[in-house]
């Protein structure tokens, strides 16, 4: 699902919420949640505007 989750932020070309994302894959909203959750600790995604993410560089 992590990989889903960066395939379609990558896709969006923009800073995303998670609703965005769930819409976009079609998935279940605490799905995508528990992998932005995941992403997060890893340090795969950051923050660049308030309550939206994109990839890490």
């Amino acid at each position: 699902m992590k990989e889903k989750v960066l395939q379609a932020m990558r896709d969006a070309g923009k800073p995303v919420s998670a609703g965005d994302v769930s819409k976009a894959l079609g998935a279940d909203r605490k799905d995508v949640d528990k992998a932005f959750a995941e992403l997060k600790k890893e340090g795969a995604i950051v923050s660049p505007v308030r309550c939206k993410w994109a990839p890490a560089q």
